[in-house]
């Protein structure tokens, strides 16, 4: 008989754990939450200082009868949920409904799961972070009180069965105001005129008009181009100034879930609850050849761009033994998080960047091995050293019209050698060797129409992105915002894009 039960959320999580404790300790999942408020009654006592209800939830009665059998066979309990607000509300329901001591140091947490996370976070056990529990409660209690007061009234004025939330009733307002400016806009037309030039026998390149006389042009129609074109057409073209400059491109900061889930929508098109699927498989353990089960990355909510000084210390190694010492900069790279983060968990990384995403890829699924990529490859290319590039900004004149003309040269890859998405974006742009005072031969100018468009609905990626913004919701509440409001038929998903509906 185990003498120590450890009490987790779920089963993959227990599983992976269990594989860490050895004989004597079992471990065993909640499920997650094993009490709420009711579903069918308010819940909350306004008159006496929101004192909230809780019940056992429907279904957990033989998961609850299973872990109090448990409990009483033990020496030991220890609660090893989630390391957040979350986490730590389910752990103190736990010492409620299986009659725990909440005051003994029963909690332990860690951000990665792995043999060294979990086997250092049993020898600091704490007692529950009563601060961290009151604050979910808080947030539960504000919830129902704003969704139990507002969903009668939407019954009465719109339809039965509505429900409005806190935060999703504010998501769903934002692309309802982007909708209206959608419809409220007006299209402006406006020209371009783009002039393709060579020196001799080179590759034209390409240069667009930008000032006349020294003032911004605005060519608002064929009318103007027309004019402009006429006046070009009898001089010529001459290089007035050439500007070379040395600048440097920094990468990005690792991922926090905000981040991770508008690159993954981007780049490999996932939906935010997918990313977060996904991304709970890579934290709670894969099993890996020779290495066992193994949690591949640290803990996915987190608002933070914080990186553990071991974790620095294993990729500095890694970048030097792969790259060499010029790609690792001189001192170990700072990124700020952004305003109003709570800093309670380090970045998105994984648990050892020395299982590199091409060595497990046979052990993982196509989905996880194309999320665990994207998060290694941006975690190491956030320690590097900057890319160096050459740029040239070459002006031409041609009577009292200046156009302008922009190149770049990679000159060192730093970071790019890793981030090979950003290196793709950052494509040279070659000029040929211009020299002040020189004469061009015109190939082609082109006048080119366009018109002002309205700002784009919203995507599951610039939703989010805007709500972090704001500071709306939390980084453990994107993904179910998206959902909801989609769910309740308050808006539709055309071509990736949140359109509301008459309803919403």
């Amino acid at each position: 008989m185990a003498d120590n039960l450890v009490i987790v959320e779920s089963p993959a999580k227990a599983k992976t754990i269990g594989k860490f404790l050895g004989k004597n300790f079992k471990v065993q999942a909640s499920m997650g939450h094993v009490r709420d408020l009711p579903k069918t009654q308010f819940g909350v006592d306004i008159e006496k200082e929101f004192q909230p209800k809780y019940i056992t939830i429907r279904g957990k009665g033989d998961v609850l009868k299973k872990l109090r059998k448990n409990v009483k066979k033990s020496k030991e309990v220890l609660l090893a949920t989630d390391p957040d607000r979350e986490g730590e509300a389910i752990s103190w329901h736990l010492t409620q409904a299986l009659k725990l001591d909440e005051n003994k140091p029963l909690r332990i947490e860690f951000n990665e799961i792995t043999n060294r996370a979990v086997n250092e976070a049993l020898k600091e056990p704490r007692q529950i972070d009563k601060d961290r529990v009151d604050s979910q409660k808080a947030r539960r209690i504000l919830d129902r009180i704003v969704g139990y007061k507002l969903s009668p009234l939407l019954w009465r004025k719109v339809r039965k069965g509505l429900s409005a939330g806190r935060v999703q009733s504010v998501a769903l307002r934002l692309i309802c105001e982007r909708e209206e400016e959608i419809r409220n806009f007006e299209p402006e037309e406006y020209w371009t005129i783009t002039a393709f030039l060579s020196t001799d026998d080179d590759e034209p390149f390409k240069a667009e008009l930008k000032k006349h006389k020294n003032k911004k042009v605005k060519i608002s129609s064929k009318k103007q181009a027309d004019k402009i074109l006429a006046e070009i057409s009898e001089g010529s073209f001459k290089v007035k100034k050439v500007r070379r400059k040395k600048r440097f491109r920094n990468p990005s900061p690792p991922f926090i879930t905000s981040t991770l889930q508008q690159r993954a929508s981007h780049d490999l098109g996932f939906t935010t609850k997918k990313t977060m699927f996904i991304a709970q498989q890579l934290y709670e353990g894969i099993s890996i050849k020779n290495e066992g089960t193994v949690g591949l990355i640290t803990y996915i909510r987190t608002d933070s761009n914080r990186i553990s000084s071991e974790a620095e210390n294993l990729c500095r190694k890694y970048i030097i033994d792969k790259y060499g010492s010029k790609y690792y900069p001189d001192k170990p790279r700072k990124h700020k998080s952004n305003k109003g983060a709570q800093d309670a968990h380090e970045a998105i990384r994984p648990t050892d960047v020395n299982l590199t995403p091409d060595t497990i890829k046979d052990d993982l699924s196509g989905d996880q091995y194309k999320l665990y990529k994207l998060i290694w490859e941006r975690f190491v290319a956030s320690r590097m050293t900057s890319a160096v590039l050459d740029t040239l900004s070459v002006d031409i004149e041609v009577n009292d019209y200046s156009f302008r003309a922009n190149g770049s040269k990679l000159v060192f890859p730093g970071f790019m050698v890793v981030d090979w998405r950003r290196r793709e974006r950052e494509k040279e742009r070659m000029l040929p060797d211009l020299k002040e005072g020189s004469d061009l031969k015109v190939k082609n100018i082109d006048p080119e129409q366009h018109f002002t468009r309205p700002p784009a609905r919203y995507s599951e990626a610039t939703l989010v992105k805007v709500l972090e913004e704001k500071g709306i919701g939390r980084p453990s509440t994107y993904s179910t915002i998206v959902s909801t409001v989609q769910q309740r038929g308050y808006v539709v998903n055309e071509n990736k894009r949140f359109k509301p509906t008459d309803l919403g």
